[in-house]
């Protein structure tokens, strides 16, 4: 192969792989860009209240945390990194948080073990709520 079709082939496998780089640093569902504030924490609201239901939650995977209500108008929020093996936890289902991996299964209202694999609780995120606008706290 000639000195420029080898030049040619890399410069063209680099383009493809940058693509492929942009694609994964996008934005996902929850519509987080990855950008934040000068301290590292996103800015902007997290969720709306409305959209937190009692008894349960949602799953903000692109954000890194899962917000819960036990109990009308007590928001919570714990990582949603599953302490097991570091998979990321999946839904809110029955008063847990589950991860899908080895099916560890995680209260609601204080991210406690409530069947393993998992031997450690969900770790706290602090959070605000301001009117109907859950963000980082």
């Amino acid at each position: 192969m000639s000195g420029v079709a080898r030049r040619t082939v890399v410069a063209a496998g680099g383009a493809g792989l940058a693509a492929a780089l942009a694609a994964c640093g996008g934005s996902n569902a929850e519509g987080d860009t990855g950008t934040g504030g000068a301290d590292g924490v996103p800015e902007g609201p997290l969720a709306k209240t409305g959209d937190i239901p009692v008894g349960g939650g949602k799953v903000l995977a692109g954000k890194g945390i899962v917000i819960t209500q036990p109990k009308a108008g007590e928001y919570k929020a714990f990582s949603s990194k599953c302490t097991h093996a570091g998979c990321a936890v999946s839904e809110v289902k029955d008063g847990t948080i589950v991860c899908p991996c080895h099916q560890s299964r995680f209260d609601i209202s204080d991210g406690s073990v409530k069947s393993g694999p998992a031997t450690s609780p969900l770790p706290p995120e602090p959070i605000e709520v301001k009117g109907e606008e859950i963000s980082f706290g």
